[in-house]
């Protein structure tokens, strides 16, 4: 079994009570069988509480105002509290940590929706490096790869990698960069389509080497009427947090309200900002990239279960200029940013996304639509 993880991912550490928000309201925390199996054992007034606070068709705790019932006024949990930390269910062990299963490897992560993991993601000064380790034990859940397809999975790690030394080693602004990326994606997903299995590794060779057929196509991503039809569309995802409601009311505001002309005075007015002062622009780069290669990371090889390669490319590609667009809208609305402003709007973008999986396939249909 391979293992793969960034080489911050053991230096996680959770803040609880200090924390700047609460990861135990929003969304809808799933039980694993075994601790709903321990739930309705435990005794006393505590257990009638604990079996009360259950939907058990679900399998989920029950929620007061979007809060979990057992998060009390301190933002401290009271499963924890009263029973211990081994008394937490898996997905509250685990989070942020999070991992993506195939065969033969465990990819590990921390969710950037969380606001101490999403600083230290953020924080990272030099390109991400991920450690890879191996051992003997054997594959626990066999039986639910015996479809898997080991062949693109191949390639997808293959053109995954192809495109992490592209972004590491090439002189190009990202935002270039991810049209390429996004171009490249789009070539593999028509291989797809068309059953041109073997074909995959034709096209990733050619981005290895530098022959990019597809350059020099219109940029769409950002024209002014994406960038509004994409908020149009996330405006209208499942929304788990009111203050989510603010920052999208403010980015409407501060850059699509008035228009395109009005849009496009406001982003070279901010790029001219950027400019001013080189530690400003190297630090714009290094947070994009920082996004980017997260959402790259964790979600791209996930396309050997659906084939959504393109989708998958994208929802790193406008993650990124989507949050972007947030930190453009502060600015517009602040005349400053700050690291602790990046980190913020990164992970409440996050938490509106990767806490829903119906607003996560909701986002990668628009993708493959619009493709």
């Amino acid at each position: 079994m391979r293992y793969l993880k960034p080489d911050y991912y053991e230096e996680f550490k959770c803040i609880a009570g200090e924390c700047p928000d609460t990861c135990c309201a929003g969304w809808q925390i799933m039980i694993d069988e075994e601790s709903l199996d321990y739930y309705g054992e435990v005794p006393g007034a505590f257990g009638k509480r604990l079996r009360d606070s259950i939907d058990w068709q679900e399998g989920s705790f029950y929620q007061c105002e979007k809060r979990c019932a057992f998060l009390n006024e301190k933002d401290l949990c009271d499963i924890y509290t009263e029973l211990g930390e081994g008394a937490l269910c898996q997905t509250c062990k685990n989070y942020p940590r999070h991992v993506e299963e195939f065969e033969g490897l465990r990819e590990y992560t921390l969710s950037l929706s969380c606001p101490v993991a999403a600083e230290m993601i953020l924080g990272q000064q030099r390109f991400p490096v991920f450690v890879e380790t191996e051992d003997d034990a054997e594959e626990e859940l066999a039986e639910e790869f015996e479809d898997f397809d080991i062949l693109l999975f191949t390639q997808l790690e293959d053109a995954r990698a192809v495109v992490m030394k592209h972004l590491k080693d090439t002189d190009m602004c990202l935002e270039d960069k991810l049209v390429l990326y996004l171009q490249f994606a789009k070539q593999m997903q028509e291989c797809i389509d068309k059953e041109e299995f073997f074909e995959i590794d034709t096209v990733i060779r050619r981005f290895e080497d530098g022959q990019f057929p597809w350059a020099g196509e219109p940029e769409e991503m950002l024209r002014f009427m994406h960038r509004k039809d994409l908020f149009a569309h996330i405006y209208d995802l499942e929304r788990l947090r009111e203050e989510w409601t603010d920052v999208l009311d403010s980015l409407e505001e501060n850059l699509y309200a008035q228009g395109e002309e009005d849009y496009r005075q406001k982003v070279e007015a901010f790029e001219g900002w950027l400019q001013e002062d080189s530690d400003r622009l190297a630090q714009w780069e290094q947070i994009g990239l920082q996004l980017f290669v997260f959402f790259l990371y964790t979600y791209f090889c996930g396309a050997v279960y659906d084939d959504w390669i393109y989708s998958k490319m994208a929802l790193a590609v406008e993650s990124v200029c989507f949050i972007r667009e947030l930190y453009v809208a502060h600015w517009v609305e602040n005349g400053a940013l700050s690291q602790g402003t990046y980190v913020e709007l990164a992970y409440r973008y996050a938490r509106e996304i990767e806490h829903s999986d119906l607003n996560l396939n909701t986002l990668e249909e628009y993708f493959e639509e619009r493709r």
